[in-house]
């Protein structure tokens, strides 16, 4: 009677491992499946959340077929504690393994109502967007610009009272630290404004984001500390035989490159041509450094350059000095200082603009009579619009 009783019991044992291991195997394919969600929809994450209620909400908005599988297979991939708050776009068909990365990989949010502020060289703009996650496309509610003494638009004014809207700061290519600084304390959005100016150059132009509330002068430690991080692996995979001796020439020298390029394309070719200059012992003679000369990055000079002003012995000058100025003239961005670094093998000397719109890049030249020749094309260009203006 024993021997029969085992063997049920084994029998038994045998049956329970076997269904068990077949739930576990289709519980593990429904995690990784094809999930049911037909239109994309934007899941937001409220702060202090939980991966039940994240299940439960999905589960409602029909993109999981079960909320206990996906909080299995969470905790099996041990995904649990690593949920962000935030909103996310989940796409149409996501697996329940696709979005449990989704709203556990971190970074921008990816969906739903965001005020994008632009900082540029001449303007400070807001735009409201929001995220049509149908079609995967912003949708754009206004854009202006932010003024002192000027009233923001309703739209913004409603959108900054949501507690889910989502703020970003977005800082140009060639944008002075004077200028960034005065835009960030211009920024209703931020706290603890800023009474001290970084050091030019040393602010990484990128997109931010940020919490209503968040301090000024914390977003310009998180900038300075990308920018250090840039430089440092720019100088790592320098060139050889550059004439510049540390980072911090590396990044005047980006800074140079950051005014005057036109494209991005065309980096690697300015770049060539100050390094060759350098090589050469010639001056750089560019008028960006003279505009900071009498700037000192305090704003747009809005005019154009005078004989004595490109004279004029500035630290920056350089129709006067030999070399580099003492300091950057501006915020470079990573790929003008990768082009510093590794600027193009070429005999460029000279560049001069292809027509009277800076977006078409220059001509390059390696002999002043080639260079002559470029410059006579623009004198005619110039020439044909001023005839344009005078009838």
């Amino acid at each position: 009677m024993w021997k029969h009783i085992a063997s049920n019991a084994l029998t038994f044992l045998i049956v329970t491992l076997f269904l068990v291991g077949g739930v576990i195997a289709w519980g593990t394919a429904e995690y990784s499946a094809e999930g049911p969600l037909e239109n994309a929809i934007c899941l937001k994450v409220q702060s202090g959340s939980n991966m039940r209620l994240v299940s439960e909400d999905l589960a409602e908005r029909d993109a999981i077929s079960s909320p206990a599988i996906f909080r299995m297979g969470v905790d099996y991939s041990d995904k649990s504690a690593l949920l962000k708050a935030g909103s996310f776009l989940v796409p149409a068909g996501a697996s329940m393994e696709e979005i449990a990365e989704i709203v556990t990989r971190g970074g921008q949010n990816t969906c739903g109502t965001e005020v994008v502020y632009r900082v540029a060289v001449n303007r400070l703009s807001a735009q409201v967007r929001e995220l049509d996650p149908a079609e995967g496309e912003f949708e754009e509610l206004v854009r202006f610009d932010i003024e002192e003494g000027v009233e923001a638009p309703e739209d913004y004014l409603r959108t900054r009272q949501d507690d889910d809207t989502q703020y970003r700061i977005v800082v140009s290519e060639g944008v002075t630290s004077w200028q960034v600084v005065q835009a960030l304390n211009a920024l209703d959005v931020l706290a603890d404004d800023a009474t001290e100016i970084p050091p030019e150059g040393m602010l990484a132009p990128d997109s931010y984001e940020v919490q209503p509330g968040d301090s000024v002068k914390a977003l310009l430690a998180q900038m300075q500390a990308k920018q250090e991080r840039i430089l440092a692996d720019a100088w790592a995979g320098r060139a050889e035989g550059l004439p510049l001796e540390s980072p911090e020439e590396a990044l005047i020298l980006a800074s140079i490159i950051e005014k005057e390029a036109s494209t991005s394309d065309e980096r690697f070719d300015v770049a060539s041509v100050f390094v060759n200059r350098l090589n050469e012992g010639m001056r750089l003679q560019t008028d960006p450094t003279v505009i900071y000369g009498i700037t000192e990055g305090k704003g747009v000079l809005g005019r154009g350059l005078r004989q004595s002003e490109l004279r004029a012995a500035t630290p920056w000058n350089t129709y006067v000095i030999q070399g580099l100025p003492e300091t950057p003239i501006a915020n470079p961005g990573r790929g003008s200082i990768e082009a510093a670094l590794n600027p193009s093998d070429s005999d460029y000397l000279f560049f001069v603009a292809k027509t009277l719109d800076p977006r078409d890049g220059h001509n390059f030249a390696a002999t002043l009579d080639e260079h002559n020749r470029n410059v006579a094309l623009y004198r005619q260009l110039e020439a044909e619009r001023d005839a344009v203006q005078d009838n």
